[in-house]
């Protein structure tokens, strides 16, 4: 009797295993949302939608870009972590949202980094850029240094909120340079972009994808980029590291996450489906226009450059003494 108990338990398992793995298989049946942490019009954004595109292409379904800003990107990030785990929902990380935000938020933040969320793979790096309006009489990072010591608070400095990438690196840079500027903080990228536009503020670190077209037709102008070589894209202009701030480091990346326990049949395949995307010319264009480098990797490489960005940004966050608004 208990031979056969075993027997049918043994078979049932069988069964549910194979109608596991018949139904990955069968994925994506439907849509699949990705969610950017962050308003239109920002890099995160820009990137998005170029995986949504081409990913779609590969995976037979549509990919819809949902934007849910707020909170430097820790909203959006609550949602992917709270979603079910089929590959239905997926999220746009940054190195805000996963190595700022758990700094600055320590304690506060509504969903683990690491502990509810599955890697699919990093898509891109981007250098950050610092830049200043126009009206800024100050035309290279040593005058901007210089005026900024002698009117302590003057100057403001946009970001897409407190914790973000942004955030963090300008008052990792105030810290260093010895100068006392003001955080203006935006629900947004493209809003912050915006106001720098406007003259609203005066400074602002960006993402260099986003940046760069306002750079180009003279709408802001560009004193440094921080990353460890010049930017092709932006040639003429210093990195922090030339300046005297090698402390600076890189910019910012974007990658593909899922919620944790979403099946690794899955994450294989959606792994398989953005690698193939920006292998396209098209994709690779674009990306490499505006000022990102595709850096296609395995999901434990992207988990273990989230590991390394959440280190970074602790060590950021107490040396420039980043507080909550």
């Amino acid at each position: 009797m208990d031979t056969r108990r075993q027997f049918l338990y043994a078979c049932a398992a069988t069964l549910a295993l194979a109608g596991a793995a018949q139904a990955q298989t069968g994925y994506p049946d439907r849509p699949v949302k990705l969610v950017v942490p962050f308003a239109p019009g920002g890099s995160t954004d820009l990137a998005a939608r170029l995986i949504a595109e081409f990913a779609g292409r590969e995976l037979g379904q549509p990919i819809v870009v949902e934007n849910r800003a707020g909170a430097g990107g820790s909203l959006g990030m609550e949602l992917v972590a709270k979603s079910k785990a089929d590959g239905y929902t997926l999220g746009m990380a940054t190195v805000s949202t996963h190595g700022s935000n758990p700094a600055v938020y320590a304690g506060k933040l509504k969903y683990d980094p690491v502990k509810d969320f599955s890697p699919v793979t990093n898509v891109a790096t981007t250098p950050s850029v610092f830049a200043v309006n126009p009206k800024v009489a100050a035309s290279t990072m040593q005058q901007f240094i210089a005026q900024a010591q002698g009117n302590p608070g003057k100057y403001s400095f946009a970001t897409p909120g407190t914790g973000s990438l942004g955030h963090a690196n300008i008052e990792h840079f105030a810290a260093l340079a010895k100068i006392q500027l003001l955080h203006v903080p935006y629900k947004g990228a493209g809003v912050a972009m915006n106001d720098a536009l406007a003259g609203q503020v005066d400074a602002i670190t960006d993402n260099l994808p986003s940046a760069l077209p306002h750079i180009k037709a003279g709408r802001l102008r560009a004193l440094a980029v921080l990353s460890e070589k010049r930017s092709p894209a932006l040639p003429d202009v210093p990195t922090s590291g030339e300046l005297g701030f090698p402390q600076m480091g890189g910019g910012g990346w974007f990658g593909i996450v899922a919620p944790a326990g979403t099946p690794a049949a899955v994450i294989a395949k959606l792994n398989q489906a953005i690698h193939k995307a920006m292998k396209h010319p098209e994709f690779a264009r674009k990306l490499e226009e505006s000022g990102a480098t595709p850096i296609p990797g395995t999901p434990a490489e992207f988990s273990k450059q989230i590991e390394q960005a959440m280190a970074r940004y602790q060590r950021v966050a107490q040396v420039a003494n980043i507080q909550l608004d």
